[in-house]
């Protein structure tokens, strides 16, 4: 079966020395060699001022929330991974969903603005599938009302706007180095801040608030990453400009051919795209089930990410229902990309969409066309309004 991502390993050579040498130091966790490497590795090639490594990224998130004292009630997106916000639930913070934005499908500025309420102390923000938030005008919002801001960037490894690294903004951001991740460490995350005491204060969270051997200042929990993932992501990191590279062929093909039948998510400005995954907006949810189903039937396992919508949960009721983000849950479709995903797979995957989305337009007219002439809407020469979709590209410059 290929699925919609393959986890890369890098060298087992490399890997097998870096094994070798932590058998020889018999160290395998507790801030340990290697994951000093890595995070130092990660700080100069992500530009950021630190970094701290943990062992998953949902851990990342709840630290994030522990370290910035977040209370009472946080803005955050329903078109997410459910991690964003069972984090918060797990921390007693009650989630407040807006709405998102149609074309970004991050969350929309304007609608956080509706939802702030008194007891509200931040936004939670997902750069989703790697495309970065409105930035600047979400810490707009956070100064004007006195809110922390923490980005969920778990999809965007080497992203950069504006010429900075994505994790450049808000008081905190958190990455996931889960195998499914371009970059990853096994099971594995990180948190990002420029806040030095704030740093300081996330590392002793990660390590049940211990400061040296005879003193523990305050509540902690075991967050650390051990040796042998870090040993991974030293292989994977060596490799990740190649990685890149192969993501972005695949998915410039996916954009040069799907992109005339389908929408597809329109970048931040100044932004790039690091193809970490490649969602498909699909006319609605059959289409999207046909779709799936014949995809299958040849092997081919796409992803229906993110669904469900996050307001549409029982354990998160009551709350408002968020429309755009239901509606572009039912039919968003994430494709297979990843180094070494054979060239047929891809022409089967475009062809297969493709021929649905002619199918689904000729039906159309087939079906509304004789109606649309008897009332003089539009001639039997025109096009079926809404048969082709205009988009801008998924990317404005290459991955650096």
């Amino acid at each position: 079966m290929i699925n919609v991502t393959k986890s890369y390993m890098g060298s087992k050579n490399k890997f097998k020395a870096y094994i070798d040498r932590i058998y020889n130091t018999g160290w395998l966790t507790n801030n340990g060699p290697l994951v000093t490497a890595l995070e130092q590795r990660l700080k100069d090639y992500l530009g950021v001022r630190n970094i701290i490594l943990t062992n998953n990224g949902t851990i990342a998130l709840q630290i994030a929330y522990r370290a910035l004292g977040l209370t009472g009630s946080a803005i955050t997106t329903p078109f997410s991974f459910v991690a964003t916000t069972s984090s918060l639930q797990w921390e007693g913070i009650k989630p407040i969903f807006a709405d998102i934005d149609p074309a970004t499908w991050n969350l929309d500025p304007e609608q956080i603005e509706r939802n702030i309420q008194p007891n509200t102390s931040a936004i939670v923000a997902t750069h989703v599938f790697g495309n970065p938030c409105d930035v600047e005008r979400i810490e707009q919002i956070a100064r004007k009302n006195n809110l922390r801001v923490v980005y969920d960037g778990a999809h965007a490894f080497g992203v950069r706007h504006k010429g900075r690294s994505v994790y450049d903004w808000g008081d905190i951001s958190t990455l996931s180095f889960h195998a499914t991740k371009l970059f990853h460490t096994i099971e594995g995350g990180a948190i990002v801040t420029n806040d030095d005491a704030l740093a300081d204060r996330i590392r002793l969270l990660c390590n049940f608030g211990i400061v040296d051997t005879d003193q523990i200042e305050g509540i902690g929990i075991n967050a650390k990453l051990n040796e042998f993932s870090a040993a991974m992501g030293m292989c994977v990191l060596d490799d990740i400009e190649l990685i890149f590279e192969c993501r972005a062929e695949i998915g410039h093909r996916y954009e040069r051919r799907l992109g005339e039948h389908f929408d597809l998510q329109r970048p931040q400005p100044e932004s790039q795209c690091n193809y970490s995954y490649f969602p498909v907006a699909l006319a609605d949810e059959s289409q999207l089930l046909r779709c799936r189903s014949q995809l299958n039937e040849n092997g081919i396992n796409p992803r229906r990410y993110f669904y469900p919508s996050l307001d549409t949960l029982d354990h998160l009721q009551p709350q408002v229902p968020q429309p755009r983000s239901r509606a572009l849950s039912r039919k968003v479709l994430c494709l297979p990309i990843y180094p070494g995903l054979p060239r047929k797979v891809q022409e089967k995957v475009m062809q297969t969409l493709i021929q649905e989305a002619i199918h689904s337009e000729q039906s159309s007219r087939t079906l509304f066309q004789p109606l649309a002439e008897a009332f003089g809407l539009f001639s039997a020469t025109e096009r079926l309004p809404g048969a082709d979709y205009p988009r801008m590209p998924l990317t404005s410059g290459g991955q650096q």
